[in-house]
């Protein structure tokens, strides 16, 4: 009989190796459907590269559209004076407002 409960032992050994094999087979099968391939990887970095490029692009033609609108200084000594405010900002926002300073001061108490 002791021959007998070794082999129903060795039986059940068995079957929770190829439990575990199944397991681990499923494991191992769920990241290589995952594992990113590199030329994926090189294109989504290019794209990033590309549209933070096509970013500062654009910020540089702002910066220069707003370098190029012609603005009275008192008005900036003005509105940084009365607003209480560094003339940097008031400058700036006067800028965006085409020299508008009533436009400005508006946009600034709202």
């Amino acid at each position: 009989m002791e021959g007998g409960d070794e082999g129903i032992e060795i039986l059940t050994d068995s079957k929770d190796m190829q439990q575990q094999s199944k397991a681990f087979d499923k494991l191992t099968d769920r990241v290589e459907d995952r594992q990113l391939d590199s030329s994926r990887v090189q294109t989504a970095m290019a794209s990033i590269a590309a549209d933070a490029e096509a970013d500062a692009n654009a910020q540089r033609m702002r910066e220069k559209e707003l370098a190029a609108v012609k603005i009275n200084a008192g008005d900036i000594d003005i509105i940084a004076n009365e607003l209480e405010m560094d003339k940097k900002v008031a400058e700036r926002t006067l800028r965006e407002h085409k020299g508008d300073a009533v436009a400005a001061i508006r946009s600034l108490l709202h």
